[in-house]
């Protein structure tokens, strides 16, 4: 009988992270039945939509979801370095799971030989673990070529020269960075770069990244060729483009159902969808001109509005239950015709409404693939994270967006007196975005046709996966 070639998936818990991890575990396996996946699911209580996720995950017949035991994580000390504990404070429960994993295949209740982990970008520590195995590591890059290619690039600079690539203290300096046409503003670099501990601690990860097998990245080649290319240094372990891998199902729930039975009275590309992604809110303040804006330009909107969390707390933005109180006074009856307030979306299948015309988003990677796969052009307003990188090259590099701000940013657990964009540059954004014949719009619309063909047979990312799964098995350590 042979042997499935077992991977090891150690996804990062943080929603974005984990449902492109899934969605690529349920593409292996459909693509190649010689491939099956143990997923394994580091439990931490930050976010609720997680918890209603892992639920819904069932084990079939070549994947299989285990919960690891949660493990306390100090909360002391750099709120910064919170997110690196959780992954260090993991190596035992993984290394307890795998031990269990392996010596099932070794009793022959289970036909499956461990080949290799696959460890989120953040999980690199997880390495360790896999070598103690004996077994090869890859590694799952969920955000684009440019953040990775930037990100080995100020690694490398740190570690040859000692020093930065680009003076931290100095707001206007800029990168020249191999991987972009256009010098990158310090300030579209991402908040944990600029040399403090957690500076350390993001080059520990991405220096780990040379000791792996490959990287597959959630992009393809025909979006971020230039990036990926600015990488086939030799220096670098081999990458695999493999994207765009989406979630399209939605959970389809009530709100689902009322949302697009408004979007379905509405004429094609007239509505404009506001999203913030899942750590998206904004101050009272930030929220009114946000109003206005819309208000003003008549523009029809669709708008997800979440609640931001408690001053100085580390929490996830909730619904509301009552919009009234954070928007301006009769709002919502003066927009009644135009527009809709909503908490919860289904933003997949919303950007593929006919309906929706233009997206203004935070440029989370995930959502940013969605949108070319919908063909919607976009509207940059980050707010963490890379997403400055990503507003920055979608603009500058790749034309497929129109910018409200490129470096805005939020303070994750920060308090409410924010940067406040004023409703007038709103206005400017949406107008530029909303325009019908603008090039962003027509080159999402090529953009769209190649995303959706780089995944079938012929196509990039299709080719990369089946060179991903050779690999796999080619690597395979052949004792046991």
């Amino acid at each position: 009988m042979v042997k499935l070639a077992e991977l090891v998936f150690i996804p990062f818990p943080c929603i974005g992270h984990l449902v492109s991890a899934v969605e690529l575990a349920k593409l292996l396996v459909q693509r190649d039945e010689r491939i099956s996946v143990t997923v394994l699911l580091i439990s931490v209580p930050l976010d609720p939509t997680i918890q209603a996720y892992v639920n819904s995950l069932s084990s079939n017949n070549r994947i299989q979801y285990i919960k690891l035991p949660q493990e306390t994580i100090p909360t002391d000390g750099e709120p910064e370095l919170f997110l690196y504990r959780i992954v260090e404070n993991h190596k035992q429960p993984v290394k307890d799971a795998v031990t269990q994993l392996a010596m099932n295949a070794n009793r022959g209740t289970d036909s499956s030989q461990l080949a290799g982990f696959v460890v989120d970008m953040m999980c690199s520590a997880m390495i360790d673990v896999a070598d103690e195995f004996g077994v090869p590591t890859y590694v799952f890059h969920p955000a684009s070529a440019g953040f990775l290619a930037i990100a080995f690039h100020l690694q490398s600079i740190h570690d040859q020269h000692n020093g930065d690539a680009i003076e931290f203290n100095n707001p206007e300096a800029e990168l020249q960075a191999p991987s972009c046409a256009n010098p990158v503003p310090y300030k579209a670099l991402p908040d944990f770069i600029p040399g403090g501990v957690s500076t350390k601690a993001f080059y520990n990860l991405v220096r780990k990244y040379r000791e792996t097998k490959g990287i597959l990245i959630n992009t393809f080649m025909e979006l971020e060729s230039g990036a990926i290319g600015s990488m086939a240094d030799g220096e670098i372990p081999p990458l695999y483009p493999i994207g765009p891998v989406i979630n399209l199902k939605t959970e389809v729930e009530i709100e689902s159902s009322i949302i697009i039975k408004w979007l379905d009275e509405q004429p094609d590309s007239s509505v404009v969808f506001l999203c913030f992604g899942s750590y998206g809110s904004f101050g009272s303040d930030q929220t009114k001109e946000i109003a206005l804006a819309l208000e003003k330009s008549g523009m029809r909107f669709l708008w997800t509005l979440r609640k931001p969390p408690p001053k100085g707390k580390i929490e996830y933005p909730k619904d509301m239950s009552d919009f009234e109180e954070f928007l301006p006074d009769g709002f919502l009856n003066r927009t009644a015709d135009v527009g809709k307030v909503i908490g919860w979306a289904p933003q997949i299948e919303i950007l593929c409404h006919r309906a929706i015309g233009g997206f203004v988003s935070h440029c989370g990677w995930n959502s940013t693939l969605e949108s070319i796969y919908s063909g919607v052009p976009i509207a940059t307003w980050p707010q963490y994270s890379e997403q400055q990188l990503n507003a920055f090259q979608l603009v500058k590099e790749y034309k497929l967006a129109q910018e409200i701000r490129m470096d805005y940013r939020k303070k994750f657990g920060a308090d409410e007196h924010e940067d406040v964009v004023t409703a007038e540059e709103i206005i400017n954004g949406l107008r530029a975005l909303m325009e019908k014949d603008c090039g962003t719009r027509r080159r999402m619309k090529e953009m769209r046709d190649i995303s959706k063909k780089v995944v079938t047979d012929g196509g990039s990312s299709h080719a990369f996966l089946g060179k991903f799964i050779d690999d796999v098995i080619n690597n395979m350590p052949r004792h046991h």
